[in-house]
């Protein structure tokens, strides 16, 4: 719920004066009030508007507000409930709670009390509804046909992707930094049987060796110095889900044996606890690490390794996807154009060209840094070189042949077509008449240039 002027409260209650005086006090609060003097009132009244609380009694002449509460939560589980009687009974207050309240409130009411539960409530559903959305989102981001990649490495590796994320197998990510990972992960993961529980992250490097174990499976109280109250850890946070260990080359090797331990008995210890714990937990790693060399050098367990390596993925480096440069370039263009609010149509063939030819040591993040530079600094409609960083511009092997082809793209003064046709001749030509390198520097397929000289009457193939 946003605010309480959005917010319609249903108050359920077959006492005329309390009703009456909960239905004054809500709305000067600024909700939107409803009432109902029954429970099976109250149902009806569900399933005829929408109502985002109910504040319900207990004991009513036809249906009781437990009874109500559960055939509302049969009809629209959402709707946060709060129960309210006069009678304190512990055991109807463990029905009210199993049955799906949010809370459970004694009358008197404390109008304080009141409020600050109407408030959670809404903050709870709206948080709920928050989540479902995400949810919904993510599913839809990391569904394997909307990640970009058209090259044979690409496909192989999703083709993979589809066949791996139904099963259960622990699943070792590898590829060099900036190849795009953990993106593979969230897919194994939104395309499991397991997406509509949690995905839990945790990046090995960044965590010190001193507080992985407790991060990791968690620490009973008193376990260490400053450890006040139990946690939970990553591994429980992820019960029914996945766990996703990145940069896993760089876990210590004494946490290498207990994590050996996880996959093989599939128990967590807490710190400090005498107590295994079940999990039920998909496991999948990454690294950019060669951990075949190091399992030889003696820097990472060779058992573990066997264990991670299930199931292994290989994430290929950008300039072995060169085809999927263009894809991704135009993907980031949209994206941060419309992140920073500017009118950004494309690339001239100069720039685009300088993008195909660079080696991207850093891959996708590296070209996606990129692209937002060259957004933020961009006044026109099209990114040029002059936008791209120094590195990429400076590699750019044939610089004459970039004036060639840059100079019809600056010129404001013609159509589109006419900059069009002006800047396909010019990389023609720079490319020393080889349709297959002009196509391949513009961005094109071989048949798109071919009908575009087609068009201007210039292609002479029979």
């Amino acid at each position: 719920m946003v605010s309480p002027k959005t917010t319609k409260i249903l108050i359920v209650d077959d006492d005329p004066g309390h009703l009456v005086s909960l239905k004054t006090i809500l709305r000067s609060w600024g909700y939107m009030v409803e009432t109902a003097v029954d429970g099976d009132v109250a149902v009806d009244a569900v399933k005829s508007q929408p109502l985002d609380l109910i504040l319900m009694d207990v004991r009513m002449a036809t249906m009781s507000g437990i009874e109500a509460l559960k055939q509302i939560k049969a009809y629209n589980p959402t709707i946060p409930v709060i129960i309210m009687t006069a009678y304190s009974s512990v055991d109807t207050a463990v029905e009210a709670l199993k049955s799906g309240a949010y809370d459970y409130l004694m009358k008197p009411l404390d109008f304080e009390v009141l409020k600050l539960t109407i408030e959670r409530a809404g903050e709870h559903a709206g948080l709920k509804e928050e989540n479902r959305a995400l949810k919904e989102y993510l599913r839809g981001d990391y569904d394997l046909e909307n990640i970009i990649g058209r090259s044979r490495p690409m496909k192989k590796l999703l083709e993979m992707v589809s066949m791996v994320a139904p099963s259960e197998a622990t699943v070792l990510i590898t590829g060099e930094s900036g190849t795009g990972k953990e993106l593979i992960a969230r897919s194994l993961h939104f395309n499991s049987p397991r997406r509509e529980q949690s995905l839990v992250v945790v990046n090995c490097a960044a965590i010190a060796e001193t507080l992985l174990e407790s991060e990791l499976f968690g620490h009973e109280k008193g376990a260490f110095t400053g450890a006040d109250k139990r946690r939970e850890g990553r591994f429980m946070l992820a019960h029914h889900g996945t766990i996703f260990l990145d940069e896993i080359g760089e876990m210590p090797s004494t946490m290498q044996a207990k994590l050996l331990r996880v996959l093989q008995e599939r128990e967590i210890q807490r710190v400090g606890g005498e107590d295994t714990i079940k999990v039920d937990v998909r496991v999948v790693t990454a690294t950019n690490r060669d951990l075949e060399s190091d399992v030889a050098e003696g820097h990472f367990r060779e058992d573990l390794f066997y264990r991670l390596n299930v199931m292994p993925l290989n994430v290929p480096p950008l300039r072995e996807r060169q085809e999927d440069i263009p894809l991704l370039a135009q993907h980031f263009l949209e994206k941060f154009a419309e992140k920073n609010r500017k009118p950004v149509k494309g690339f001239v063939p100069l720039a685009m060209d300088m993008l195909l030819k660079y080696d991207w040591p850093g891959n996708v993040r590296e070209l996606e840094n990129a692209i937002e530079r060259a957004v933020i600094l961009l006044s026109g409609e099209h990114i040029t070189e002059k936008q791209l960083p120094l590195n990429i511009t400076e590699k750019y092997p044939d610089l004459e042949a970039a004036t060639a082809i840059a100079a019809p793209i600056t010129d404001g003064t013609r159509s589109l077509e006419e900059i069009e046709k002006e800047a396909v001749l010019a990389t023609l030509k720079a490319s020393d008449g080889n349709k297959a390198e002009a196509a391949r520097r513009l961005g094109v397929t071989r048949k798109t240039l071919h009908n575009k000289l087609k068009s201007y009457g210039l292609d002479k193939r029979t």
